[in-house]
């Protein structure tokens, strides 16, 4: 069955119940999971926001947070008595630097994480968007879905009331 299961988080509540379902496919099949993080353009940016003036430590903090987040959510796992591995990477694309920056967006890279380290099911928690705002915001988890070498399970977030 599903004995090595990729997880992306982000920090977010969504990605927090696919984590929670992860961990408990992991129980019952005994399985072992991976936390993947990526920090991307996006990170990037709400980090450079925050540190308004400060811009020789924004990386550092989006790094130290990813680690923080993957620790956390690491933590929580083993505490279910889940083994667990953690990844974190950094992606960057750009067209004016393309020889300096690696292109690669959030969905390659838990793509070819899952190739490198043969899992059986990525987990991935999703808002589960519709239309306009779908089309605007993009979707990392339905590109994942298409590309997938292995099954791949979406846990939506609960409708707002």
């Amino acid at each position: 069955m599903y004995q090595r299961i990729l997880v992306p988080i982000d920090g977010g509540p969504v990605s927090q119940r696919g984590l929670e379902e992860a961990v408990q496919i992991a129980k019952l099949t005994q399985g072992r999971l991976l936390l993947v993080h990526v920090i991307d353009e996006l990170s990037l940016a709400l980090a450079m926001d925050a540190q308004s003036g400060r811009a020789g430590s924004y990386l550092q903090s989006v790094r130290d947070e990813g680690a923080r987040l993957l620790e956390d959510a690491k933590r929580g796992a083993q505490a279910a008595g889940i083994e667990v591995e953690t990844a974190l990477h950094e992606r960057y694309g750009s067209t004016v630097y393309p020889s300096v920056i690696t292109e690669s967006s959030v969905d390659e890279t838990v793509i070819a994480e899952a190739k490198r380290w043969k899992a059986d099911l990525i987990v991935i928690g999703t808002h589960g968007r519709r239309g306009v705002s779908r089309l605007v915001l993009g979707s990392s988890a339905e590109r994942i879905l298409r590309s997938a070498p292995v099954p791949v399970l979406l846990v939506r977030a609960p409708d707002k009331p």
